[in-house]
């Protein structure tokens, strides 16, 4: 049977199938869309009931096991028949309806439509994220327990049947045929991150109990205290995270994903969490140092006691920074900029804080401090931070040289200014209106006692500290804008919003960041990167693209790279 002839298909473009954006949806869509959401949710909350079960009835199988826990169905029930009962009802209901649900999916997902639809690739990323997360957890803590000598057989069945889990779904997702097409990459940089925090968080546990093993004065002192057990638990964890992150991270080649999900991981987790771990070690290990020299009234091993933690977090954060901070250079310059701003945020927090902690213990000076009160630790901490963070904030940020055009134009450099600004007026807000109570209840109450410098310092402080961030970045923002309004080619503006479709790959034409840059200056629009599903190369050389548009004039236009120096531009109706 000769099916009916509909419309005319739209001319295919040069990697494939024309592109659809700007047509109308297609009949049914909506409800093709309500239907996968439907589905992939009922389908995660099935597989996570019937894990669940399976994962208890496995635990409870291992209690069970001759010369552990004898007494067969007695010994499956364990602490109650309820359990028991729950995990039967999850294992023997929740898991063949799963089962049935996932072949009605599984079936359907080598056809074009369900691939590339976002609930496909989002239901992917979800349950392998949860499946990674929940078994590395229990498999890990269930070798660390071993450590103590303790046996935990509910946390191994849980831990082994994610991992099938995990493992089901990851060969699904690298399905040849029916993989999705779509957020392909957010499991592996979420795996990659989760195996650097696990790995970061126990390396700093593991190297704080040796540094605190080795700068006791006898390993004798210790007896009785088993810190060889939290040291190895830590390893467990460690070496646990970091075979995970680098599963991740090299094998399965999270670190050769550009996508803007992965560099934002990449500048948080790498960069900005680690330099904020490293100058958090580093500032604890200057404030010791001044209190050795300085402040010398406690005993030492009392006074060197956080020494051993602040060590290994100023190593640990210090090495994991700079191999993240190398990557984030080595990208895009987007990337490479976000990490520098981030760093920079960092060193700015530091000095800032800083700065109101040596105002608050300045004006204690002036102030009426309790009996006994030495305000010494408190300086002394102040100009740690402030020693710690301002040298990071001046070398990254760099205030006295003036920044480049495109460093200037660059949309996160006006957001971090807008941003620091923002935070920082609402924090001067903030301290007075605190003041300003502090102030009218020391002159309304009779009873109040202490003087009124004592009452707001600390907040003076926090008020000082805000108002120079605010102030400063409030010009430099001014000042960029003025900047970027004198530098301006004065042109109309001839287009608004450019689709730029390019293929996977750009040959040995200009890279993705200069043709966008390249269209930006052109004309002043908007653009946006599609890039296509299927193979495909475009070299396509900047000035070329740029002389193509020239005349062209709309409120969209659609500009198609490739294959190899062809470029299409095609005005979109609005």
């Amino acid at each position: 049977m000769v099916p009916p002839a509909g419309p005319p298909a739209p001319p295919p473009t040069p990697f494939g199938p024309a592109a659809t954006a700007g047509s109308p949806p297609a009949p049914g869509s909506a409800q093709q869309t309500v239907r996968r959401l439907i589905v992939f949710v009922l389908l995660f909350v099935l597989v996570t009931i019937g894990a669940v079960g399976l994962g208890g009835l496995l635990g409870r199988l291992f209690e069970a096991i001759p010369g552990n826990l004898p007494g067969g169905v007695d010994a499956l029930a364990g602490d109650g028949t309820s359990g028991l009962a729950q995990s039967l009802a999850f294992t023997l209901i929740g898991g063949p309806l799963a089962a049935v649900l996932w072949w009605a999916v599984w079936r359907r997902a080598g056809d074009a439509a369900e691939r590339a639809a976002l609930t496909w690739g989002l239901y992917l990323a979800g349950m392998t994220t949860v499946a990674l997360i929940t078994s590395a957890t229990a498999l890990l803590a269930t070798v660390a327990s071993l450590v103590e000598g303790e046996w935990r057989p509910r946390e191994l069945g849980t831990g082994l049947v994610w991992a099938a889990v995990w493992v089901w779904h990851a060969r699904m997702a690298r399905h040849p045929e029916k993989s999705p097409l779509r957020l392909i990459t957010v499991s592996l940089v979420v795996g990659a991150a989760y195996g650097l925090v696990v790995a970061t968080a126990n390396a700093v546990t593991l190297l704080s109990g040796l540094f605190d093993v080795a700068l006791r004065e006898s390993a004798q002192t210790l007896v009785g205290d088993p810190w060889w057990t939290i040291t190895l638990k830590a390893l467990v964890w460690a070496v646990g995270g970091a075979a995970i992150w680098w599963w991740y991270w090299s094998r399965l080649g999270a670190r050769r994903v550009t996508t803007t999900f992965a560099a934002v991981a990449l500048v948080l987790v790498g960069v900005l969490g680690a330099s904020l771990l490293a100058l958090g070690g580093f500032g604890v290990l200057l404030y010791l140092l001044l209190r050795l020299v300085f402040d010398r009234v406690e005993p030492l091993a009392e006074l060197l006691d956080p020494a051993a933690a602040a060590l290994a977090a100023a190593l640990v954060g210090l090495l994991v920074w700079v191999y993240h901070r190398a990557i984030a250079e080595r990208r895009t310059p987007a990337t490479r900029q976000a990490g520098r701003l981030v760093t920079s945020a960092a060193g700015l927090a530091a000095a800032a804080s800083g700065i109101g902690i040596v105002v608050n213990s300045l004006l204690a000076t002036f102030g009426q401090p309790l009996v006994g009160g030495d305000l010494r630790p408190l300086l002394l901490g102040g100009l740690s931070s402030l020693i710690i963070g301002g040298p990071v904030w001046w070398f990254t940020w760099r205030p006295t040289e003036p920044a480049a055009p495109r460093e200037r134009a660059f949309a996160g450099r006006r957001v971090y200014l807008i941003t620091v600004f923002g935070l920082s007026a609402v924090a001067a807000i903030i301290t007075l209106l605190i003041i300003g109570f502090q102030v009218f209840e020391f002159v309304l109450d009779p009873v109040v006692r202490g003087s009124l410098l004592d009452r707001v310092r600390a907040p003076l402080g926090v008020l000082v500290a805000a108002t120079l961030v605010a102030g400063y970045h409030f010009g430099v923002w001014r000042s960029d804008r003025a900047v970027l309004a004198t530098d301006a080619p004065a042109r109309a503006r001839t287009i608004a919003r450019v689709t730029l479709v390019i293929g996977a790959a750009t040959g040995d034409g200009a890279p993705e960041a200069e043709l966008v840059a390249a269209v930006r200056d052109a004309t002043g629009a908007q653009v946006t990167v599609w890039r296509v599903a299927g193979p495909g190369e475009a070299s396509i050389a900047a000035p070329d693209l740029v002389q193509a548009l020239v005349g062209v004039m709309g409120n969209r236009v659609l500009v198609i790279c490739g294959p190899a120096q062809r470029i299409e531009v095609i005005p979109l109706a609005d």
